[in-house]
């Protein structure tokens, strides 16, 4: 059974910084992709930032500079940095595997789903 749980949300002001976190577990896929998306309200859900089980990295133009996807290698999770926040980056963020190592975007390609964690950037 595979359960993705994130951690790490908040409410920062802009320009501040947070890490979530993603940590996953009943993994055995030799290959993956483990996404980071975000959803704001009557928005749709969008990719923010991708790594591959080989450590392919991708972002999305709106994350690039400013976030950072990483990967503890003694276990599957796997952290999004995000800095120099915006108010525009404010959405419910969730963590999602995709079950092959080719990174795709489109958050119908992912196959398990966390429960999400709140990111609020505000003064």
């Amino acid at each position: 059974q595979v359960q993705l749980v994130e951690s790490g949300g908040g409410l920062v002001q802009p320009g501040g910084s947070l890490r979530l976190s993603c940590a996953a577990s009943g993994f055995t896929f030799d290959s993956w992709v483990i996404g980071w998306f975000r959803q704001a309200p009557g928005k749709e859900r969008e990719g923010v930032s991708f790594l591959s089980s080989d450590g392919r990295t991708y972002y999305v133009n709106s994350a690039k500079g400013r976030f950072t996807i990483s990967r503890d290698n003694a276990k599957i999770t796997v952290y999004l940095q995000m800095d120099s926040l915006r108010p525009e980056d404010t959405a419910l963020y969730y963590c999602a595997v995709h079950t092959s190592d080719r990174i795709v975007l489109h958050p119908l390609r992912y196959d398990y789903w966390g429960q999400g964690t709140q990111v609020t950037v505000s003064s």
